[in-house]
């Protein structure tokens, strides 16, 4: 199966870096600590609603750990370097989708990061904050899936984002720029429900909050899992945009270099 071998060629090509990628696990781990470090000193004299001081806490933790598989996708899952190299000329000559091809060696990544960052952070916080976990499978199994449908929505993103180097020559800003609305709106730096009306609002109508907000308080027990199930619908239009990204440059391709 196509999808099999490029998503475990994609997992075995990080793995000769696995002590580096450990190592830097340890700066990320740090961001979190300060973050729940500034929430837990404002829980002393602020109530944090239903959180509380030990939940917003435990919001901070899982937000920061599963960063690794719904934010940091790679920067326009590499067809931006593709264009600039010529490579994409190839990938758009073989009988595969571009699209499957990106995507299914995005999720090789994705899988490798979940191994190796992400886990490797939350374990590390689940000692240093004393973290419960949670013990109802049908809860990780609702995780599971919002995290799964995050990540996809972050591949079809970073999809549009890399294809569009091919009319604009240079897409990272594009992907910055999806970064920090990402930030926002997704939930990362505050809870939603907490920004103001209209802040709130933008975001509930954007795809973010399905990458960090609901699967976060799914797996805090503070949302019923069929919360997540609103990522679907985004996922079906992001697939089919997707589609359309891939005749478009099927019709006209421009290779900067090569």
């Amino acid at each position: 199966m196509l999808f099999a071998v490029l998503a475990r060629k994609a997992y075995a090509r990080n793995l000769p870096y696995r002590g580096s990628h450990l190592l830097h696990n340890a700066v990320s781990a740090v961001f979190g600590f300060i973050y729940a470090s500034i929430w837990t000193g404002l829980g002393s004299s602020t109530s944090l609603g239903e959180y509380g001081a030990n939940g917003i806490v435990g919001y901070i933790a899982f937000n920061q750990a599963i960063l690794w598989v719904t934010q940091f996708t790679t920067n326009g899952l590499g067809l931006e370097q593709a264009v600039r190299t010529g490579q994409i000329a190839l990938d758009l000559m073989r009988p595969v989708h571009l699209f499957y091809q990106a995507m299914s060696r995005e999720w090789g990544q994705v899988w490798y990061q979940f191994l190796y960052k992400s886990i490797p952070i939350y374990i590390l916080y689940v000692f240093i904050f004393s973290l419960r976990l949670p013990h109802d499978a049908s809860l990780i199994g609702w995780t599971a899936l919002s995290l799964s449908m995050a990540s996809y929505l972050s591949i079809c993103m970073n999809y549009l984002i890399g294809v569009a180097a091919l009319w604009t020559t240079e897409s990272r800003w594009l992907y910055w720029l999806n970064y920090a609305f990402a930030m926002l709106l997704s939930g990362f730096f505050i809870p939603i429900e907490w920004l103001p009306d209209w802040l709130r609002t933008i975001s509930m109508f954007t795809p973010y909050p399905y990458q960090l907000y609901y699967p976060t308080r799914i797996y805090l027990g503070l949302e019923n899992g069929t919360a997540g199930l609103g990522a679907l619908i985004w996922a079906i239009g992001f697939t089919c945009v997707c589609g359309l990204a891939t005749a478009a440059v099927r019709r006209k391709l421009e290779v900067q270099g090569g």
